[in-house]
């Protein structure tokens, strides 16, 4: 009977990551029974049992247990932990991903075919030292691009990691059409491969920036390096698999170039498609310029905050290469003021940690921050500088903002920093309950991807500033 009792108490349970519990019982003869739980799709339907281990004497230690049958599959190229350990659009984005890395190997496979063409692989009248200087040329100017595209656009891969993931990818579709192109044209060939080393050691610099963001999205329990190996890890395997098909495929090529050039066409296609793709799985909740200018144009029109994943699919995935700015955050305060009165005339009405200074006719914001601006301060003053915008744009608005969007329309009665000055009013009224909403809708608003310049400044306040 006691026997019988000890099979039916549950001793203890355990579980892997978020998998199905299971239980442990105490068997007939003292070794511990352990139920398989969730874990029959594996093809184990029975319980099974563990025997106590025979130890030495004082040895201190518990039973050995039965390790957790885990997918070899699924321990090389997955997170540990997927799929808690990971963001939710993990999943579909790498799937995608692996689709466009190995359109990209095949694409690549025929490029460099026609690169080794070019410098005279396999013809007898090419000379060794032609050939270096072609490859010294073309990698030269690789190596500058890739040190001015980083000085130039380092600071904006953050903000905007997807869209300039995407042209990244179309860059290097671009370059690799080059290179299949250079043979072509031979009198121009070391000009036409060293722009397309060029254009991928952008790409370069670009996807691993990009990479490196999505990276720090997608690892949620601080295992960014596991996240990124096993990224790494996936992308060899997809290249692994292009390798081996390119093998199969060069030969059947190689003597028909308006059949290369097709192949080229529809793997560059599909690797475009599966490029968007990916990227719009991406759901960022984090706000740059972008997504919030859509969720504040939502709020004020509809009074509702958009939850990330409905902002993510309607944010745009181009970036314009050179972007009219406006909306600055950080600009230096020397460039705003140049006498006693035009900085008496900007601090009047500030009594948060930011001056704010508008230009309606280039409807052009620029925001001067204080030392003591943290990401709060930043998220109110990007939406106030998109709210002053909002001003002179289309679509319902409300009731305190359609009076100055009509004083706005009327003509030039109001100078610009008394707009300002009113609507930090109507914006001490709005702002709360739009960082509330933000906050419900799942927004993460203790911290933002807005391009934001290093420089702060200090000047003299009201009493009744605030700091957020």
């Amino acid at each position: 009977m006691a026997d019988d009792v000890g099979l039916e108490t549950q001793l203890c349970s355990e579980q892997f990551g978020s998998g199905e519990a299971r239980g442990c019982r105490a068997a007939a003869d003292g070794s511990l029974q352990w139920e398989v739980g969730g874990w029959r799709w594996w093809g184990l339907s029975r319980a099974f049992t563990v025997k106590p281990e025979r130890r030495d004497a004082g040895e201190v230690g518990a039973p050995r247990a039965a390790s957790p049958p885990l997918s070899g599959l699924q321990a090389v190229f997955l997170p540990q932990g997927f799929p808690d350990s990971v963001s939710p659009d993990y999943l579909p984005y790498q799937l995608w991903d692996s689709v466009q890395a190995f359109a990209s190997s095949l694409s690549g496979s025929l490029a460099t075919q026609a690169v080794l063409l070019g410098i005279g692989v396999g013809n007898a009248k090419a000379t060794v030292s032609a050939a270096t200087a072609t490859w010294l040329v073309k990698d030269s100017t690789g190596m500058l691009g890739r040190i001015v595209f980083a000085w130039w656009k380092g600071s904006k891969l953050d903000c905007n990691a997807k869209q300039w993931r995407l042209f990244a990818d179309i860059l290097n579709d671009v370059a690799m059409f080059l290179e299949i192109m250079a043979p072509v044209y031979p009198i121009c060939f070391t000009m036409t491969v060293s722009t397309s080393n060029l254009a991928k050691c952008i790409v370069s610099v670009a996807g691993g920036a990009t990479r490196a963001a999505l990276t720090v999205h997608q690892a949620r329990r601080n295992n960014m390096a596991d996240v990124s190996a096993k990224d790494s890890s996936q992308e060899t395997l997809v290249n692994l698999a292009g390798l081996l098909v390119s093998l199969l495929m060069l030969p059947l090529v190689s003597g028909c170039p308006g059949f290369s050039l097709g192949c080229f066409f529809f793997l560059t296609a599909l690797h475009i498609y599966a490029n968007y793709r990916a990227v719009r799985s991406l759901v960022m909740e984090t706000l740059n310029e972008g997504r919030l200018r859509l969720v504040l144009k939502h709020y004020l029109q509809r009074g509702e905050v958009l939850d990330p994943t409905a902002a993510n699919r309607m944010e745009p995935l181009w970036t314009g290469f050179w972007p009219a700015p406006s909306l600055s955050l950080g600009v230096p305060l020397h460039r705003l003021v140049s006498s006693v009165f035009e900085l008496q005339q900007l601090v009047e009405g500030h009594q948060e940690p930011y001056l704010l200074c508008w230009n309606q006719s280039r409807n052009q914001v620029q925001v001067v921050l204080n030392q003591k601006a943290g990401p709060k301060t930043v998220l109110r003053a990007a939406t106030h500088g998109l709210m002053l915008g909002a001003l002179q744009g289309d679509g319902p608005l409300p009731a305190e903002l359609e009076e100055l969007r009509n004083q706005v329309r009327a003509g030039p009665k109001k100078e610009s920093w008394v707009i300002v000055k009113e609507t930090h009013q109507v914006l001490d009224m709005l702002f709360p309950k739009f960082l509330k909403g933000l906050q419900d809708a799942g927004w993460k608003t203790e911290k933002h991807q807005l391009e934001v310049d290093e420089w702060r400044a200090t000047w003299l306040l009201s009493p009744e500033k605030k700091v957020l």
